[in-house]
């Protein structure tokens, strides 16, 4: 155990707990990071490392749909076409990432910025269709354009549909290219868009400052700062916490796994029972652990359980924001920690819970390696058929949740059936105040998923020798 593990065990369980919530959100040396400047350099942009990784997947396979990031919502009311599509090419104007293209100079990949774009927000009208018809010919629109590509070298990173379901309904289509956004975008585009169309449909100008910076200076800034011993430090401690670890987790599948990744992906929800959800808070509280790392340790026990492997290896993504200049921006800063548990001689859960509670408070303060750097410093073998490093994601949801409004209309989100998925399998878990809803993404070329809606699940000790031989087929329900 380091020094810094060492001074974390000898805090309070709520002052651990508060201490590893803050080094999730902003990383232990946020301080010595500095501020972003503005790019002085007029010359080709580089992209940051993440996007630098993206458009080369994009080479591999430029008809992956793994990368759409799709939204859809409804909207009932007077709605003003006008404004909504002012609203959403200002904030192509405000933006440089979305309208950034992605071509390669010198067999180098750079960012253009485009001046003068803009989208014309297509209409497409469906008021004369009704029933199972209507609600056939909507999914079929969504996914298309859920998994419709985009060609980097061309196309603006952010897509927009309009389908009218009659005068006074509607669905917004938007989809946005991973290069160019994340999950944290996605909340900064709904809001700027809200706060647009309330002004705009009243005749009134943009109420939104200017931006402190555009993602360009972040890029640059990245790799100006990512480099000498800055980079040596963390990639030091990667280097040795994934030494020797499993290169694959062999999950049983439904189907043989093709030669070659494939992305196609759905998606299913479980909202987890009241009880439950306070439970699993409670045991966070007592043990001095973030509901993260109770939860990715019940998530690592479900694995174990499938596959009989010890060692257990996850992706986690983190919002990668550590400055203040990010937050309002659009783009792509989130990053993946590579999470590695141990479950060898037959732990507990609560011992299994300090494992996975030591090595992740480390891994926060050594999240500023890029994913990309990491898998260019270990060099796993290349399988085309596998993620990298880690084939299951697992993420906790529990930042504030904010609804998407229009001033005048009542808007809901609308699930999207089809979409894309680099990874076998993920699980996603939101946090609201009273309850937990998890989510399941899978590979369905691999699987086909089974929810049991009477389950129910134990988490207050675990042995090995009490779970059984045999394997399930399909990552459902344990029960």
């Amino acid at each position: 155990m380091d020094d810094l593990s060492r001074r974390i065990a000898g805090l309070s369980p709520e002052k651990r707990a508060l201490l590893e919530r803050e080094l999730m959100k902003r990383g232990a040396d946020d301080v010595a990071v500095g501020v972003i400047p503005r790019r002085a350099d007029t010359g080709n942009i580089p992209l940051s490392f993440a996007q630098q990784r993206l458009w080369f997947l994009a080479q591999l396979e430029p008809d992956s749909p793994a990368y759409n990031m799709p939204k859809a919502m409804h909207m009932r009311g007077q709605l003003n076409v006008a404004a909504l599509r002012r609203s959403l090419n200002e904030i192509i104007a405000r933006h440089e990432v979305m309208r950034t293209r992605y071509v390669s100079i010198d067999g180098i990949p750079t960012q253009v910025v485009a001046d003068g774009c803009s989208i014309d927000l297509p209409v497409i009208d469906m008021t004369d269709v009704s029933g199972a018809d209507r609600e056939h010919d909507l999914q079929r629109v969504m996914s298309e354009e859920a998994r419709r590509r985009f060609d980097l070298s061309k196309d603006l990173t952010l897509r927009a549909v309009l389908i009218r379901l009659d005068l006074r309904e509607h669905v917004l289509l938007l989809t946005t290219h991973h290069i160019a956004s994340d999950g944290w975008s996605t909340g900064v585009l709904t809001r700027e868009l809200s706060a647009l169309y309330a002004a705009y449909r009243e005749g009134r100008t943009s109420p939104l400052g200017d931006l402190p910076i555009q993602y360009s200076d972040y890029s640059q800034w990245q790799r100006d700062w990512l480099r000498g011993e800055v980079l040596d430090s963390q990639l030091a401690y990667w280097e040795d916490r994934l030494a020797d670890a499993a290169p694959t987790l062999d999950l049983p599948t439904d189907r043989p796994r093709p030669a070659e990744q494939t992305y196609g992906g759905m998606r299913r929800s479980l909202l987890l029972p009241a009880a439950l959800s306070d439970s699993l808070k409670a045991l966070s509280r007592q043990e001095g652990a973030t509901l993260f790392m109770t939860l990715l340790a019940a998530f690592d026990t479900l694995l174990f359980r499938y596959t009989g492997q010890e060692d257990i290896v996850v992706g986690s993504p983190i919002a990668g924001r550590k400055h203040a200049e990010t937050e309002p921006l659009i783009g792509f800063f989130v990053n993946n920690l590579v999470l590695r548990t141990d479950l060898a001689g037959d732990p507990t859960f609560v011992e299994l819970l300090g494992r996975v509670r030591r090595h992740a408070v480390d891994a926060y303060a050594n999240q500023d390696i890029p994913f990309e750097k990491l898998v260019e410093a270990l060099q796993p073998k290349r399988d085309p058929s596998r993620h990298p490093l880690f084939q299951v994601m697992f993420a906790l949801q529990n930042t504030p949740r904010e609804e998407f409004e229009l001033a005048g209309l009542t808007v809901s989100a609308l699930e999207i059936e089809s979409r894309g998925t680099p990874f076998d399998l993920t699980l996603s878990v939101t946090e609201t105040e009273d309850r937990l809803t998890t989510s399941v993404t899978y590979n369905t070329d691999l699987f086909t998923l089974q929810l049991s809606t009477g389950c129910s699940i134990s988490i207050g000790s675990f042995s090995r020798a009490s779970l059984p031989n045999q394997r399930s087929a399909s990552p459902g329900c344990p029960c």
